[in-house]
């Protein structure tokens, strides 16, 4: 059974569960700038709580493809009110805090955030794995080459299936020895890889399964679907339905979403499909 231990709260993970996205930015691709003032901060948590969300995934820097570099204090000025205000609120909501710097996860987590969700694997700053050791948080793990600035440019995979795979095995090992206990992995659908190379992760994605961590799908209303429709992000949930729907199928436990109702409608008829079986 795979679960998380969120600041001694066990999550049971052998049904599916749900990370709503909270950007706390003003450039994020889909939602940039609808949830920067405190009122809209808790309506949307409200709104995603109401729906079902298991977790709360609150980010202060925009990662999409060529997004402004900002710095570590102005990431910070925009999190921690926002974690602050909704577990002020809210207070048993389970907040992850994304991103990749280990001093805004260490500030993230004593302001209440419950685990760290680092879109570079500890990659782009070596203090992140040890940091998160300490904290003694779940630990989210994606894959990611270069930056969220120049992420495009490094798409040359021989094997992305492969390739992937190593990197988790090799980082998984470092997260391992440095003494983090709870580890899911993130194939980082669209971050330095092609559509062509994101759909073929996800066709494949049964093999992460031997990793024996639990799996997330960040496929929410991404450019691989909008971009294959010919149409845009805010047009792009059906298309997310469908592909919640097959990572679901191939094993994932965690779904990161804008849109929390529909991707739990997806989880609760993909088990009465598997209790029929």
């Amino acid at each position: 059974m795979q679960t998380l231990n969120c600041k001694g709260r066990l999550i049971d993970l052998s049904v599916p569960k749900v990370m709503g996205i909270i950007n706390v930015t003003p450039d994020s691709f889909y939602d940039g700038g609808k949830t920067t003032s405190r009122d809209n901060i808790l309506v949307q948590a409200e709104q995603m709580l109401s729906d079902g969300a298991t977790f709360l995934d609150i980010g202060g820097y925009s990662s999409r493809p060529g997004a402004e570099d900002i710095s570590e204090t102005k990431e910070l000025e925009r999190i921690q009110p926002a974690i602050e205000a909704i577990l002020k609120k809210f207070p048993e909501a389970v907040l992850s805090i994304d991103t990749y710097r280990s001093k805004v996860a260490k500030k993230a987590v004593e302001a209440g955030a419950a685990i760290v969700n680092d879109i570079s694997g500890g990659v782009l700053d070596s203090e992140m794995i040890p940091t998160v050791a300490t904290l003694k948080v779940p630990y989210i793990l994606m894959h990611i080459r270069g930056t969220p600035q120049d992420m495009t440019q490094h798409t040359n995979y021989k094997n992305v299936v492969t390739e992937v795979l190593n990197y988790f095995s090799e980082r998984i090992a470092v997260a391992r020895k440095a003494g983090i206990n709870d580890i899911v992995v993130d194939p980082g659908f669209g971050f330095a890889k092609t559509r062509s190379q994101s759909f073929e992760l996800l066709n494949h994605l049964e093999l992460f399964q031997q990793l024996n961590t639990p799996i997330l799908a960040g496929l929410s209303r991404k450019s691989l679907i909008y971009k294959t429709l010919e149409t845009t992000a805010t047009n792009a949930l059906n298309g997310t339905t469908v592909l919640n729907s097959i990572a679901l199928y191939k094993g994932v436990s965690l779904l990161r979403v804008h849109d929390v109702k529909e991707a739990n409608e997806c989880i609760a008829l993909l088990q009465n499909l598997k209790n029929e079986a």
